[in-house]
């Protein structure tokens, strides 16, 4: 047996480091699940796991622990970047403002907390910053603020990353505590606010109606079917006509006549705009048996070959070559009506009207569901690259002396953002399916947990038990909840937020995985991620400043 109690002596070792890493993950998974008083903290308590091993001797290399943390949490908001992007920037231009100016409320209250505890507390500048970036969970304004304070004064940082540590456990527990007294305190439902959060959703987004209309107008008997588009300065489909006694696809060339059905599909406040024009809605059964139809159907065809993602839908002349409608796409969570310069992306399904055989004939060139299951790895670690480096890029700001950057959480988030919404206008393959954004997404979490806790194990009780530990631990405490619970108010009282948009605000305004995490597998919704994505960037980018400008103004 002395083989075992080598390969636990040598920290060093290869083998020492995965099973301490795979003990915590598992342990920590499964006491996770544990419900205490009907609350469980999920993955969160990993990183407990982590402090109780590290704190019994079963460290790891500073220097493995530390990448495994960055390289965790790349992958985690990464991921979450892809999930979000679409639906990011129509959730920012309907309440980006709102949801940023709450966050802003949340850091500003924070710096406000800072400089009362200097001033009050006789506590030096240097050491609150390093707490503040513990409770508020934000690794980027900790090595902001060591810059700084190395380039101004390096004796003074001895204590930045000491306090930190101190205050960053309660910084995930803390949020975690916010969300679940907003919880019992307001007696959320979270079902029913889930519910609310979706109707929500789908008013700000939107939905599209079916309607059959009868050609009534004098002024299109005769006309091209194409002239309707030249007349409406919208978006909508004609997937299907009855004319000559049976049911067609519908093609702009097509000569309308008196008397005409036609099968419209468009957006709820268009639908009215259509048929004024068009002519009286109609009660014939387009989509029935009882006529001659000659097989028009409608299929879901997922998008996975080059040249369907290569060229816009004009360029690839899909009623010429193929005598189909594609009525919608839909795409990571957002449905909507294509035109000829809408550009596909690999991994969209699309809803295609038209015969079964010349549908067929789409499919083969369009779809390969062989594709679609194998993992795009190359094109993932690539936009990875992508996002370290634009993290990586100093920004100078005017009166600071130190350039700040996005840092390995920032820019993976934006970069994936912005590849999942743009992506496919530059050919860039970006799908990943969703059990394996899941399976990527929980992996990078729980090892960016361990890390942590595996970090912070070692010195923590001496830490908090020696000298001024339990104090700088209160201060930590106290920067965490008072923001936290200004902000919540806020968002619940003044701007009427449900539960999930403001579980997700407060996990992006302190730049929190975990709590993120967290809120996921309470509200079992993409909800907070989405409010956590539009202000992620904006917090991100305060922190940093926020943690130079205190000790520039301070010291």
């Amino acid at each position: 047996m002395n083989w075992i109690i080598d390969l636990f002596n040598n920290h060093e070792s290869v083998a020492y480091t995965v099973i301490i890493f795979a003990i915590t993950i598992a342990i920590g998974v499964a006491l996770g699940k544990v419900k205490i008083f009907g609350v469980s903290l999920g993955i969160t308590f990993v990183l407990f796991t982590g402090i109780a091993i590290s704190h019994f001797g079963f460290t790891v290399n500073p220097e493995v622990q530390h990448f495994i943390k960055e390289f965790g949490l790349i992958l985690f908001v990464y991921t979450i970047g892809l999930q979000v992007g679409p639906g990011f920037f129509a959730s920012f231009k309907r309440e980006g403002l709102k949801l940023n100016f709450i966050a802003l409320i949340i850091i500003l209250t924070g710096v406000t907390v800072v400089i009362c505890l200097h001033y009050f507390a006789n506590t030096d500048i240097v050491t609150l910053v390093g707490i503040m970036s513990g409770a508020v969970t934000n690794t980027p304004g900790l090595g902001a603020a060591q810059q700084t304070v190395a380039e101004i004064r390096p004796e003074l940082g001895v204590n930045l990353p000491t306090g930190y540590a101190i205050a960053y456990p309660f910084g995930v527990v803390g949020i975690i505590l916010v969300m679940l007294l907003f919880r019992t305190v307001f007696r959320v439902n979270v079902n029913a606010e889930a519910r609310l959060n979706a109707w929500k959703r789908a008013a700000n987004t939107s939905s599209f109606k079916r309607i059959t209309l009868e050609v009534k107008n004098p002024n299109l008997f005769g006309k091209e079917l194409g002239v309707l588009w030249k007349t409406l300065d919208f978006n909508f489909i004609v997937s299907r006509i009855f004319q000559g006694e049976e049911i067609r696809t519908a093609r702009k060339e097509m000569i309308m006549n008196e008397g005409d059905i036609l099968l419209v599909i468009a957006s709820s406040e268009n639908i009215e705009k259509v048929k004024n024009l068009v002519g009286t809605e109609s009660d014939f059964e387009m989509l029935g048996d009882k006529h001659n139809s000659k097989n028009v159907v409608s299929r879901r065809i997922n998008v996975s070959q080059p040249k369907a993602y290569s060229r816009t839908l004009g360029n690839l002349h899909i009623i010429p070559r193929y005598n189909v409608t594609i009525s919608r796409v839909y795409r990571a969570g957002i449905e909507f009506i294509p035109n000829a310069n809408t550009k596909l992306q690999f991994g969209d399904t699309l809803t295609v009207i038209g015969e079964e055989k010349n549908i067929d004939a789409l499919a083969a060139d369009f779809g390969n569901k062989k594709s679609l299951r194998t993992p795009h790895i190359a094109e993932l670690f690539l936009g990875i690259t992508l996002g370290v480096l634009v993290g990586s890029i100093p920004l100078s700001i005017p009166g600071v002396p130190v350039p700040i950057k996005l840092g390995l959480a920032g820019g993976p988030l934006i970069v994936a953002i912005l590849i999942s919404r743009f992506g496919g206008k530059f050919s860039v393959t970006h799908y990943v399916s969703q059990s394996a954004n899941l399976m990527v997404r929980e992996i990078g979490i729980v090892l960016f947990l361990a890390a942590v806790g595996l970090g912070a194990g070692a010195n923590f009780v001496r830490t908090l038990t020696e000298g001024d530990g339990l104090i700088w631990l209160l201060m930590g405490i106290g920067i965490t909840l008072i923001p936290l619970l200004t902000g919540g108010l806020i968002a619940r009282i003044v701007y009427k937020l449900d539960f999930l948009e403001i579980c997700g605000v407060l996990a992006g305004a302190s730049t929190d995985p975990p709590a993120l995490a967290f809120a996921h597998q309470t509200t079992n919704s993409d909800s907070p991620a989405l409010t956590y994505a539009a202000v992620y960037p904006f917090t991100t980018l305060m922190r940093i400043l926020m943690a130079q400008l205190l000790i520039l103004l301070f010291i």
